[in-house]
């Protein structure tokens, strides 16, 4: 799989914790750039080096489109997305190392 593909994606510090939305090209390396803390922000001010959740897009647009009505869903949304495939709540970057 190309990893140089529009996603949307949510991370975690823990379960039920603190949530980020954001939207990328490069779901890989926008990762682990918060996992590293590499950029400072919200995800490092908070510690959300948990990826919970992602989908990739054709197109940037539909992501922008995407993050928009996640974020200004209710978290109760943004739970429900998470657990409808990740109900443990595990970290998938493991997942995106093997994958892309």
């Amino acid at each position: 799989m190309e990893h140089k593909k529009p996603a949307l994606y949510i991370m975690a510090n823990k379960k039920n914790g603190t949530l980020y939305t954001g939207v990328t090209s490069d779901l890989l390396r926008r990762v682990t750039e918060h996992r590293m803390q590499l950029i400072p922000g919200f995800t490092a001010k908070y510690n959300c080096k948990m990826l919970v959740w992602y989908y990739f897009f054709e197109t940037m647009q539909d992501a922008i489109c995407a993050e928009k009505m996640i974020k200004n869903g209710s978290r109760s949304k943004k739970l429900r997305l998470i657990e409808a495939i990740n109900s443990s709540w595990n970290d998938l970057y493991p997942q995106l190392l093997i994958f892309i």
